[in-house]
């Protein structure tokens, strides 16, 4: 750990946070009150989020490993000003001692001897856009933090302490609160392990068109077509065309359900030549504070290549011991019973129970995932989370633990 590094970056974010706060607190000298530009400033948005964590992990072909860090993101977002508006957003990664883990496969030390920990240490630019809204509809243009959907295919992979964002831009909009759309062109993909390691960051060629409509009784029907290229990680490179249908009915005994397919095949830069498809089925039934159903997530393989979701929050699905991060050449079929409980207002748990086989049907394992989650007041909540992953292959046993705390201001 670079001790001096770490306090550098923890003096300016401090200090980068009093000078915001005191943007806020008055205006600029020589404004008039109600000045529109001033207003930008003294009437912005400052936001600050800190995230301590401890993870550990227990893998059967590595030392035991742990890491220690906390994310440090600030961040201001101007007020409009005749449609526009601005955000920056600095984020920050220092790792405690005591911590002693691989941030990337094949990092120091030897990724033999340490399981990974995808939280490497390092200041960056986490978002920085402008932005314009004319009616329903906003263009934003920049770094941008961006989520569709159920974060399946495009996401920020928010668990991981350095997030992923995308340069480039966007536009976003709705019809009559019914019909949503969102165009996207992204030229570089800023992924979690950061750009100090070879293939940390993507250069991208990439379109998405995203398109749902919520006007249905029984749910919302959305259609979306991903093509992928990047030419510094071509065999990433990938179309995607999909659609999904997602609802709930009841109202003290809720049932919900979700049913989404896609087919991919290569593109662009890829030098790959497959074809394949993705189906995911998943029904919940309730009555609070249970719920309980069960899920079904198939990820298919052609010429000996599997399905491929290479901008997803992939930690989200097929277990949280990240086993499956990338599906295996033989594809992946994942079923899943899940349970969920708001126990109390503040306290909540969420339970899996994966069975994952290759979609050759040849088993790979079993996975038990918990997470309890505290609300300690509006700013404060704690997170412990604990995963297990038991072999049925030549794969490795994994277990992991965490706990943080996450303060929002």
């Amino acid at each position: 750990m670079n001790t001096k590094a770490t306090a550098i970056r923890i003096v300016s974010a401090s200090t980068a946070l009093l000078l915001a706060s005191a943007a806020t607190a008055a205006e600029p000298a020589g404004a008039t009150p109600g000045d529109p530009i001033a207003d930008l400033f003294t009437k912005g948005k400052v936001s600050l989020t800190l995230r301590p964590r401890v993870e550990l992990v227990d893998q059967s072909n590595r030392k035991e490993t742990d890491a220690y860090t906390l994310r440090t993101a600030l961040s201001f977002t101007t007020a409009p000003y005749k449609g526009f508006t601005g955000m920056l957003e600095a984020e920050d990664v220092s790792v405690m001692p005591g911590s002693d883990y691989a941030t990337y496969p094949g990092a120091s030390p030897n990724v033999e001897s340490r399981a990974v920990i995808a939280d490497p240490e390092g200041t960056e630019l986490n978002q920085a856009w402008v932005a314009y809204k004319t009616g329903s509809t906003t263009l934003k243009a920049g770094r941008v933090n961006l989520v569709l959907d159920n974060s399946r295919f495009v996401g920020n992979v928010g668990w991981r302490q350095n997030n992923q964002t995308f340069d480039g831009a966007t536009i976003q909009g709705t019809t009559d609160k019914k019909l949503s759309y969102t165009y996207g062109y992204l030229h570089h993909i800023n992924r979690i392990f950061g750009d100090d390691i070879p293939g940390g960051n993507w250069n991208s060629d990439s379109h998405l068109f995203n398109l749902g409509y919520g006007g249905l009784a029984w749910g919302t029907v959305t259609g979306y077509a991903y093509l992928l290229d990047f030419d510094n990680a071509a065999a990433n490179s990938c179309a995607t065309y999909g659609a999904s249908f997602a609802g709930s009915q009841g109202k003290d005994f809720k049932t919900s359900y979700r049913l989404e397919y896609a087919v991919q095949s290569d593109y662009g830069s890829s030098g790959l030549d497959y074809s394949t498809d993705y189906l995911t089925l998943e029904l919940m039934f309730g009555k609070k504070p249970l719920s309980a159903g069960l899920g079904y997530e198939v990820l298919g393989t052609d010429n000996n290549v599997g399905f491929k979701t290479p901008l997803a929050t992939l930690h989200a699905f097929n277990g949280w011991a990240d086993v499956f991060l990338n599906t295996p050449n033989g594809g992946l079929r994942d079923t899943y019973a899940k349970v969920t409980s708001a126990i109390t207002p503040k306290l909540s748990l969420l339970a899996f129970y994966h069975q994952f086989e290759t979609d050759l049907g040849d088993d790979l394992g079993d996975e038990l995932d918990i997470q309890a989650s505290y609300t300690i007041n509006k700013y404060l909540t704690a997170v412990v989370k604990y995963a297990d992953f038991s072999s049925d292959s030549s794969l490795a046993d994994v277990s992991k633990f965490w706990a943080q705390l996450e303060f929002k201001y």
